[in-house]
């Protein structure tokens, strides 16, 4: 059967509302009609294919390491090479992705996700193995640029796959593994650059040989993105029809559907004046202004007098702890209903503890110095929000000021702070006395609004109705349920917010 058209009918006092097939999700047609409820074990069965297919670590491992290239070439001699300043390119690189972020969560929406998503991750490494073609300030700015461009798609199209594919609670351990990749990443980083130092090329230096090596691991990535990585369960090609729409309705408890690819002005619009769209964004501005640590840390440890051999390795450290302490908190919020702003602001506690021992400790003690990374709170913006539309405009502000916070960050690493970066510390210190008690104001918010729904009247007679056309040509009308008219939040009155 196919979707021609689509009405929505309630009972009686109700009738008249109808919508176009282009305002219904786009997993409505799979699950039109479906009276059984899912087997819980075929429904297991279904994640576990999923999971098994949907290679986003791999992805998040690499686009990471690439970013954090930068941070490690500096020790292997770009700085000298080209005569810059890591500072400038750090600024260069979020704010070109500051600029297309909005735009990259657009065409995110209107084209394939996994498709779009390869193209991106493809010039991305054509961009970063350039790298090591530049010979000055003004080569690496243009292929910095291109990253900043490419990078906008990535996180965002990782959120909305995960919303697409896995319920509430498994986005809170998806999104968080996929993070732990961070970790994985600066190890992996640390490796290979500790590799690059031993090889001797006449002409050819080993910050060179990183870009060139990341930049042939990104470009197999790509490939196989494109041929592997899938656009929506609906279409999936790991999946037969019935698992398709086995797969829509195991993620139906998200009352968020799977997809609408027709841009709605009301959600957007509801997007901007939704509180909570602000307060995530003004979290994610202060939790990554520390986020320039990532270049600043290989520097900061050869300035407590350890050899480039010595810096590649201890970089890994921070990756391990980011390791350890993701797993731990995401596993503690998947486990522990409604904790999220609790787990998040326990886990800021280890980074200000890394703060007063970095400030407070002689400068001779080096090892004690290393600093702890906090939990990211990605998933739970994802999971408080409903509405094609809306989801990508919130993604696209959240990511927004995460850009901000990033671009801003590196300007706090000033020559005259050194070599102890007191003021740095400083501000990072504010940033993450902020965070927390954010995380908690929008966890009150949240509550209150699940306390007003609650309270509400219950309207058990709404029906939803939408018209197909077999195969025979017959028009046949199905009943749909109401997690995938593609509402927002704020319009489904049953959603409840997670916590």
């Amino acid at each position: 059967m196919s979707l021609e058209s689509s009405v929505v009918l309630k009972d009686q006092k109700h009738a008249g509302v109808s919508v176009s097939t282009k305002d219904v999700d786009t997993g409505a047609q799979l699950v039109a009609g479906l009276t059984s409820t899912l087997d819980p074990d075929e429904a297991l069965r279904i994640r576990c294919v999923v999971k098994l297919h949907v290679h986003q670590h791999c992805s998040i491992l690499v686009q990471f390491m690439d970013k954090t290239t930068l941070g490690s070439a500096a020790i292997l001699g770009i700085q000298e090479a080209t005569h810059l300043t890591t500072n400038e390119l750090g600024t260069v690189f979020y704010l070109s992705y500051l600029v297309f972020e909005y735009p990259q969560n657009l065409a995110l929406q209107r084209f394939p996700v996994g498709k779009w998503m390869s193209i991106n991750i493809f010039v991305w490494a054509v961009a970063l193995a350039s790298h090591a073609a530049c010979k000055n300030f003004a080569g690496l700015l243009v292929v910095r640029l291109i990253l900043g461009v490419c990078e906008g798609s990535i996180t965002a199209g990782f959120l909305i796959v995960s919303s697409m594919f896995y319920t509430r609670t498994e986005q809170t351990l998806r999104v968080g593994y996929w993070f732990l990749m961070n970790g994985t990443a600066q190890i992996i980083s640390g490796f290979i650059s500790f590799g690059t130092l031993h090889i001797n090329t006449k002409g050819f230096e080993p910050w060179q040989w990183l870009m060139i090596i990341t930049g042939l691991i990104t470009l197999i990535l790509a490939i196989s993105f494109w041929f592997l990585f899938p656009d929506s369960p609906t279409n999936a090609w790991f999946l037969t029809p019935d698992e398709r729409a086995k797969a829509v309705q195991r993620i139906k408890e998200n009352q968020t559907g799977v997809e609408n690819k027709r841009f709605k002005m009301e959600q957007m619009i509801e997007a901007l004046t939704d509180p909570k769209t602000w307060l995530f964004a003004l979290f994610s501005a202060l939790d990554n202004v520390p986020n320039s640590l990532t270049n600043q840390q290989t520097l900061i440890l050869a300035s407590f007098g350890f050899s480039a051999l010595q810096t590649t390795l201890l970089s890994c450290v921070p990756g391990v702890i980011e390791i350890l302490t993701i797993f731990t908190g995401v596993r503690l919020a998947a486990q522990r209903p409604n904790s999220r702003a609790y787990v998040g602001a326990i886990y800021f506690v280890p980074a200000w503890l890394g703060i007063l021992l970095v400030n407070l400790l002689p400068w001779s003690n080096q090892l004690g110095s290393v600093y702890p990374d906090s939990c990211c709170q990605l998933s739970w913006l994802n999971s408080v929000t409903a509405g094609h539309t809306k989801k990508v405009v919130t993604n696209a502000i959240m990511l927004s000021a995460y850009c901000i916070g990033n671009a801003a960050g590196p300007f706090m690493w000033k020559t005259q702070y050194k070599p102890r970066n007191h003021v740095p510390w400083a501000v990072i210190g504010a940033c993450y006395v902020v965070c927390p008690i954010l995380l908690l104001v929008i966890r009150a918010v949240l509550v209150r609004e699940n306390k007003i729904r609650d309270a509400e009247p219950v309207d058990d007679d709404e029906e939803y109705i939408i018209e197909k056309i077999t195969e025979d040509g017959k028009r046949v009308e199905v009943k749909v349920d109401k997690e995938f008219l593609d509402l927002t939040d704020r319009q489904n009155r049953d959603f409840r917010y997670v916590l």
